[in-house]
């Protein structure tokens, strides 16, 4: 698999400087990402591509080749192929769609492609797919100009997903996010190469600490739920599973010519693999975002702490409803806050601080409740800002104060513009911020979720 990633030689089948052309924009992309292994364009039309020696076909490249990225018509896919397979490339990124999605007549150019893979031992990524991106080794295969796209900083999330414009608009939110990116796969029709042979490579990458999955079907069902079994052991997996309805299922074959499944079977493979399931793009990119922000909390029991009493009452309405407990201070740590607070406060859980807190109190709060008190195990803060005594100092001080108590926090936020610089600053220190006490509820439930699944699968056989 590592090859499709960092690949010391490629070559772009289809290469050249025309505007709007696929393989022209992989190729410019490519170069300019920084790619450090050798590029071969692929065009009989052109003795040079972007200052680059372009050949006439794969044939004519005297130095090996470790893999090549296809990005023509697909009826002349099958002839690139062959010619892979006398010069022995034993791995291709396939980008060229017209095949499976489109009917009888793409299904049987496919088959052709795959039987011709198999007798050659040529592993394929694809068709019909953007291929990879690696922020680690500058390799890229996508066709879409950086311009178009926010081009991700590095990070540890990891995507998998069938959709080529699902992978593009995640990498979009994530950088919107401030989510950092690992490696971002499409494999599209998935002739060979899917989730079943992704996930053991994934569980293994030293840059990868959370994996999201973009599902419409599944490449091999058994392997599939052993692989991502073994994977969650070590990293957590979020997965988008669409195509649940007679016409979502009906989307997902015309355009991968996936073939979807019944839900409830996916539902208990989810289950059994220690996948944590998103319900919607909202969720899913919300619990994705906290996953690589936070650890999950040891148990269920949630502290809440703001200083607007109504977010409170909302966000512990929303807690029960997503399985997390929101108890009372024991009276000895009842007692100890009303030590350390003005009367006004209300000394509970939620604490509310009120309309009268400052920035510090926040500390107070924290540190009383989560690094002198092991009552709880993770927290939901909700900073209002427009108090006079709230100031940019609060994000320093849930900050400094979370690392001592080693335990899990998510932060909600609601309000303009001075909110939305408290919000960069909080995910800048690696805290997941949410613009409602619904979404920062449910985000901890996933939180946990994630701590649930690995201890009832820690003894399981992979």
């Amino acid at each position: 698999m590592e090859t499709f990633f960092n690949p010391t030689s490629v070559a772009i089948i289809g290469a050249t400087e025309k505007p709007g052309s696929l393989p022209g924009i992989i190729l410019k992309n490519l170069i300019d990402m920084g790619f450090n292994g050798k590029i071969y364009p692929v065009n009989p039309k052109y003795t040079d591509v972007f200052g680059l020696r372009c050949f006439s076909s794969l044939l004519d490249i005297q130095d090996e080749v470790a893999l090549t990225v296809i990005a023509i018509p697909a009826p002349s896919v099958l002839d690139v192929l062959k010619q892979q397979a006398l010069k022995k490339i034993q791995h291709s990124i396939i980008i060229s769609a017209g095949f499976r999605e489109m009917g009888e007549e793409g299904i049987e150019m496919e088959e052709k492609i795959k039987q011709v893979a198999i007798e050659n031992n040529i592993r394929i990524l694809g068709p019909n797919c953007l291929g990879v991106l690696d922020n680690y080794t500058n390799f890229t295969t996508s066709f879409l100009p950086w311009e178009r796209v926010s081009k991700p900083k590095k990070g540890p999330l990891s995507i998998l997903s069938q959709s080529g414009a699902f992978a593009i608009a995640l990498l979009d939110l994530a950088a919107q996010e401030g989510l950092g990116i690992a490696k971002m796969v499409n494999y599209g029709n998935r002739i060979d190469i899917g989730e079943s042979t992704l996930l053991p490579f994934l569980a293994d990458d030293i840059h990868t600490k959370v994996i999201a999955i973009y599902m419409e079907s599944v490449d091999q069902g058994r392997q599939f739920i052993e692989a991502a079994k073994a994977c969650s052991k070590k990293k957590p997996i979020v997965a988008l599973k669409v195509g649940k309805g007679a016409a979502g299922i009906a989307a997902a074959k015309s355009h991968t010519g996936a073939i979807a499944g019944k839900y409830e079977i996916y539902k208990a493979a989810f289950l059994k693999s220690g996948i944590i399931e998103a319900n919607g793009l909202e969720e899913f990119i919300d619990g994705v975002k906290a996953l690589t922000m936070q650890n999950p909390p040891k148990t269920n029991r949630i502290l809440i702490v703001t200083n607007g009493g109504g977010f409170g009452v909302i966000v512990a309405d929303h807690c029960s409803e997503n399985g997390l407990e929101v108890p009372p201070p024991s009276p000895q740590l009842k007692e100890k806050l009303r030590n350390s607070f003005s009367r006004f406060y209300v000394v509970n859980n939620p604490i509310d601080l009120t309309g009268s807190a400052c920035d510090k109190d926040y500390y107070t709060a924290l540190n009383t409740c989560m690094v002198e008190s092991d009552e709880y195990d993770a927290v939901i803060i909700i900073p209002l800002m427009a108090p006079q005594g709230m100031t940019e100092k609060v994000v320093d001080y849930v900050a400094d104060t979370m690392k001592l108590s080693g335990k899990p926090a998510v932060i909600c936020t609601v309000g303009g513009t001075f909110t939305t610089k408290i919000k960069q600053l909080f995910e800048e220190r690696k805290f997941p911020v949410y613009p409602s006490p619904e979404r920062s509820a449910k985000t901890m439930s996933m939180l946990l979720k994630r701590e649930i699944l690995k201890r009832e699968h820690a003894h399981t056989s992979p």
